[in-house]
């Protein structure tokens, strides 16, 4: 039987719908946001189909995800290493991915461009910054971040494209500081100017708080379950 996949479409152009109005409200145009559409638990057969539908930027948070998904999806997409990212998993991503969002340690820099040497690229990469200071997430603190630029600079083979943060799981205006206060650090940073620093994509809010990222700075959004509907992560 073949499968249903109108509730994909409709969820894609709901979604488009709200981005776009955020934007508006942010003084902006839906051109300006980039939607990472989250597969985590999803099948090949309905990413394909989110692909078909328009879907341009894939994220996964783990890197045997992104090897066995991208065995089976031969379309042109780009996709997004947007979860933690330990060291010796490094080499197997390298050269599969577009972007890693999760970078936050010294350590994990200097692997990463080490590979990416290797392989002959520069790697672009978001800094990780743990704002509202969460035992359970990962990334820098706030404190952090200028030395912390300023020490992963010296990587040629790496290229800090932005900053990355996730809110707590709360109700939408309780997690607006965090997405101002992460705003205000891109900004200042930007100012700056630390050589092979760009601050370009600033990456926060998920689908139970993209609206609210994007009326802070956002311009990319993270969204899995309001694209692909609730998935059993078990």
């Amino acid at each position: 039987m073949t499968q249903d996949f109108e509730y994909l479409k409709a969820n894609l152009e709901n979604v488009r719908e709200r981005v776009k109005q955020a934007a508006i409200r942010s003084g902006r145009t839906e051109k300006d946001i980039k939607i990472v559409a989250v597969t985590k638990t999803v099948n090949t057969d309905v990413i394909q189909k989110a692909l078909e539908y328009g879907v341009t930027d894939i994220g996964e948070n783990k890197v045997q995800e992104i090897l066995e998904k991208q065995d089976i999806i031969k379309a042109e997409c780009n996709w997004h290493l947007i979860g933690h990212l330990q060291r010796n998993k490094v080499k197997y991503i390298i050269d599969k991915v577009a972007m890693i969002h999760s970078l936050d340690s010294v350590e994990l820099a200097a692997e990463i461009n080490k590979r990416a040497c290797a392989a002959g690229r520069v790697m672009d990469v978001l800094v990780q910054v743990n704002v509202s200071g969460e035992e359970t997430k990962h990334g820098i603190s706030p404190v952090e971040v200028s030395d912390f630029l300023k020490k992963v600079s010296v990587f040629k083979n790496i290229k800090v494209r932005g900053l990355m943060t996730m809110a707590p799981y709360a109700d939408k205006e309780s997690v607006r500081p965090v997405f101002r206060t992460l705003k205000k650090i891109f900004v200042d940073m930007a100012n700056e100017n630390i050589d092979n620093i760009n601050m370009e994509y600033l990456s926060m809010g998920m689908s139970n708080d993209f609206e609210v990222a994007i009326e802070e700075g956002a311009n990319i959004v993270r969204i899995g379950t309001s694209i692909f509907g609730q998935r059993n992560y078990l």
